[in-house]
């Protein structure tokens, strides 16, 4: 097994064609063990050739999982991560224990001898070490193009695996569902993302790690110029009324994460808050924590995301 890499410091994820321009042709069905491989991949470290059979797979990014979950493609291991409910499964018997997200376990990693391995995001400083072991591409979806980005990564898992025609349906529904959004966003009035973890409380801006709910669906942003750094703008109870948001979205990290302590409502739910004009019309919304926070650009995570805020938007929730 050899794999071959050439690092672009600049190269973007994805294939030369993005999902919209899939090949016609599409690549073959195939049982676990026996997937058809399109030869190079194209991704955000380099390149990597594939095995003419790509069977055991081990993912160490969330949203490949999730995406690999939704095309039914089989994985072989997963890191010791918390999941949601739809991906649980994973955490049960027939699935290796590859380390963490941060730390493999390169011992775990060595002995499944995958013929793929897949990092990104958190996971993406180790592809150097893991690439050393078996074939491995970083499919890091980039904030600043998210859809865009997270489609193209799709589409390489769609022609590796021969679920092109698949990956295509489901980003042309999601691409409708996020421009119904976007019109109906346009009108809705102006909205600040937080993120409440232990008590504290942060803001996500435009061309932060959150800033899709801006960039792609169109809320209009009711704070400008917040810091961008992945941890956001530390803010308080006063700074919300101060900005005083027409829709409040919020993403409360200590459930994604699966730690007790007093949740986002619970803390949201005081004098100051409530005297927003988002408290006083309803227009608090709780986003899925664990898709927004540990999945991101998987495809059924951003479906269900982009469907939750239509909702949300249109008084459906």
């Amino acid at each position: 097994m050899t794999i071959v890499t050439r690092r672009r410091d600049l190269l973007t994820a994805g294939l030369a064609i993005g999902v919209s321009g899939l090949a016609p042709v599409l690549l073959p069905r195939a049982a676990f063990g026996q997937s058809a491989a399109p030869g190079t991949i194209r991704h955000s470290q380099g390149e990597t050739k594939l095995p003419k059979a790509v069977g055991k797979v081990l993912c160490f990014d969330m949203a490949s999982l999730d995406t690999l979950d939704a095309l039914g493609v089989p994985v072989a291991g997963v890191p010791t991560q918390a999941k949601p409910a739809y991906l649980a499964k994973y955490d049960g018997p027939g699935y290796a224990r590859i380390g963490t997200l941060f730390e493999p376990d390169y011992e775990a990693v060595n002995a499944a001898q995958p013929d793929l391995i897949i990092v990104g995001g958190r996971s993406a400083p180790k592809y150097a070490e893991l690439s050393a072991i078996a074939p491995t591409i970083d499919l890091t979806v980039k904030p600043e193009r998210f859809f865009d980005s997270a489609l193209e990564n799709a589409g390489i898992l769609g022609r590796i695996f021969g679920k092109s025609a698949e990956v295509k349906a489901r980003a042309d529904k999601l691409r409708a569902t996020v421009a119904e959004v976007k019109s109906i966003a346009a009108g809705a009035g102006k909205g600040l993302l937080i993120l409440t973890t232990g008590g504290k409380i942060s803001a996500y801006g435009p061309g932060s790690r959150f800033g899709v709910l801006h960039t792609e669906y169109g809320v209009v942003p009711a704070a400008e110029k917040l810091d961008t750094s992945n941890h956001g703008q530390a803010v308080n109870f006063e700074f919300i009324l101060q900005t005083n948001p027409d829709w409040l979205f919020v993403l409360d990290r200590d459930s994604a994460i699966g730690r007790e302590g007093q949740s986002a409502k619970q803390l949201l739910d005081n004098d100051i808050v409530r005297r927003t004009t988002a408290w006083q019309k309803g227009q608090v919304v709780y986003l899925n924590a664990a898709n927004w926070y540990l999945i991101g650009g998987g495809l059924q995570a951003m479906q269900q995301d982009a469907d939750d805020i239509k909702a949300a938007l249109t008084g459906k929730a």
